[in-house]
């Protein structure tokens, strides 16, 4: 169970406050935030006193409604709305069951001629325009990117608005104001007040928007209110017909790496898939990209040259030119992103204004200031190569003390889920249990006191536990990410293949309850992904045991099946052991896991947790309980 120790979370990253008393029940509402550290804390954790529970008041005025016995919709009356009332208002305007689907159009628009439609009426249109926007596109590190840009102008004293997707807890997560997701007040407010204006003045064929076109608009209509310096944007998908591509006067550009991702919507070529992220180019606005596959560069740089935008290639960023500093977000891959970051928000600095007024003394381009060092360092962003060390204790003890050691259990998570992000995941991991205390835990976890004694004793064992949507294709991901590893010398004891808790259809607050019921799971897809998995190594198709209960939930492995020995890809195979299962449910295996180090106190769990941000994120939700 999560514990304070210095008034900082023990089972999550530093500097991320963990608001829950002890004392009340597991099922009890909490709002979990993560937030990036303040600036000029040089990466030292802190506990934030200022940050609360959510609004006693929002749940007095509740009470009050139950009371006189009022009927009125909630969601005609914002001051009556709860946060879930908004969950469940924000779930109705998901269109699509699963990802899959097609998204149905409102009417006979356009999407981008429907989100002007949808800023006219909140009066946005022409507010939008004066915000300071950085519009950033790509198929992977496109996040990675708005974090380093936030978090370097946050640092050079401006105050920041930033829009990204997924979230992976709560939804809060995606609009962040200086730094932190924007409180359950501030959002209940203009959440509200969007609903209210587009439910009542939708007409002429425009129905309420789907949950990215509201989500987008809403974002617009937050960076207004707050009057944010400057607004980092993050494309959701493509660029071209992207919502938030209705931003007409960027102040610059930038394209993050491009790969193969989302071909059943931008086309099965990385020139197709290049044409829709160019389409976030403005005519003169300036642009920047790192370097790509040839087939991508030249679709780049003919869309740049025909709309007369400057293109600058962006090399990774040198490390030497940080003076020490570690990069926030750990993994070799963050160099190339955090270069990019310096280069768009140096770009930002100068065409606003700010550079001259910040750094009076100049700066010479090869150099970095030491205000955008500040903000590499202090970057943060959740399930993108992150390690949580689970605190797990003796449920006999109920002091809390300890004293009956326990192994040890550490989740490494990162939300790849493309061919080219599997490799990367691949290497950081590799990097981070070799004990390469810079990519591994030196910023977005920690080792406790003691561990490194504790280490020569212990068993180390590299699981992997893995989901991936019925979208992507298993067969490359997989041996991608195994091959990968392998190369580096690390080789998974144990794969898990686990359903997600999250559904496409349904948006959940960080407080949701976990749901318990597991009958009549359809493991259909984790049973494909186990053959997957089991073929890799012995290299025929294994004859797997598929123990199902009439009820039709699984049985969980016995506990000694994390122990013994079994083969590995990239190592020995042929053996008659199986290295893999099918689990269950999500909440099982955590608990599942815990149990194993708690029967066997020398036993080090490492488990990668990959292939899909909502597996990423349902993870998080179980550990921070």
């Amino acid at each position: 169970m999560p514990i304070y120790v210095k008034g900082f979370l023990k089972c999550g990253a530093p500097g991320v406050p963990f608001f829950c008393d002890k004392k009340k029940p597991t099922n009890s509402k909490v709002t979990w935030c993560f937030h990036s550290l303040p600036s000029g804390l040089e990466g030292r954790p802190r506990f934030n006193k200022n940050l609360r529970y959510s609004s006693k008041s929002v749940e007095a005025v509740e009470k009050i409604v139950i009371d006189m016995g009022l009927k009125e919709d909630k969601a005609d009356n914002p001051a009556l709305s709860s946060y879930d009332d908004a969950m469940e208002a924000l779930s109705t305007l998901i269109s699509r069951r699963n990802r899959g689907d097609r998204s149905p159009t409102s009417g006979r628009r356009d999407k981008l001629e429907q989100v002007v439609a949808y800023l006219k009426i909140l009066g946005l249109e022409d507010k939008i325009t004066e915000l300071k926007v950085i519009h950033v596109a790509g198929t992977k590190g496109k996040g990675s990117t708005c974090v380093f840009c936030e978090a370097i102008l946050r640092n050079c004293g401006f105050r920041t608005g930033m829009f990204t997707s997924p979230h992976l807890i709560d939804v809060r997560e995606r609009f962040r104001i200086d730094g932190l997701d924007i409180s359950e007040e501030k959002f209940l407010q203009y959440f509200w007040e969007c609903w209210k204006l587009l439910k009542e003045k939708a007409v002429d064929g425009l129905t309420m928007p789907p949950l990215f076109q509201f989500l987008t608009v809403l974002a617009f209509k937050i960076f207004v209110c707050e009057k944010v310096d400057v607004a980092v944007i993050e494309v959701g998908l493509g660029g071209k017909l992207d919502s938030t591509n209705v931003i007409q006067k960027p102040v610059v550009c930038g394209i993050a790496s491009l790969g193969m991702d989302h071909l059943d919507i931008l086309g099965n070529t990385l020139a197709d898939i290049a044409f829709h992220k160019a389409g976030i180019f403005k005519p003169q606005i300036p642009a920047f990209t790192v370097p790509q596959l040839s087939e991508a560069m030249e679709v780049l740089q003919d869309t740049a040259n025909n709309l007369k935008v400057p293109l600058e290639v962006i090399a990774p960023l040198d490390l030497e030119k940080l003076d020490g500093v570690a990069l926030g977000l750990s993994g070799d891959h963050q160099l190339v992103n955090a270069g990019l970051a310096v280069s768009l928000s140096r770009c930002w600095l100068q065409r606003t204004g700010n550079w001259e007024k910040i750094f009076p003394k100049g700066s010479k381009e090869s150099e970095i200031p030491l205000a955008f060092c500040r903000g590499l360092a202090t970057a943060r962003l959740h399930g993108r190569a992150q390690v949580v060390h689970d605190v797990v204790s003796d449920p006999q003890d109920s002091s809390g003390s300890m004293k009956n050691p326990c192994g040890d259990l550490i989740f490494y998570l990162d939300g790849a889920h493309s061919p080219e992000s599997m490799e990367a995941c691949g290497r950081w991991f590799s990097t981070a249990v070799r004990g390469n205390k810079s990519l591994s835990t030196a910023v977005n976890g920690y080792r406790r006191h003691g561990e490194f004694g504790r280490d020569l004793n212990r068993v180390s064992k590299q699981i992997l536990l893995f989901n991936c949507m019925e979208v992507r294709d298993p067969q490359v991901l997989l041996p991608k990410l195994v091959t990968t590893c392998a190369s580096s010398g690390t080789h998974f004891s144990r794969a898990l293949f686990v359903p997600s808790m999250s559904t496409y259809n349904k948006v959940i607050s960080g407080a949701s309850a976990i749901p318990s019921d597991t009958r009549r799971k359809d493991l259909t897809w984790q049973f494909r992904l186990q053959k997957l998995w089991e073929k890799s190594i012995r290299g025929t198709d294994a004859a797997l045991d598929h123990t199902l209960k009439p009820d039709g939930i699984t049985a969980l492995p016995p506990h000694d099946f994390l122990c013994g020995d079994a083969p590995h890809c990239g190592g020995p195979a042929g053996t008659h052991v199986n290295s893999s299962a099918v689990m269950p449910s999500l909440p099982l295996t955590i608990n599942w896991l815990r149990d194993c180090v708690r029967r066997n106190p020398s036993l080090k769990l490492e488990v990668l947790v990959t292939g899909s941000l909502h597996l990423v994120g349902d993870v998080l939700r179980l550990l921070k309980r």
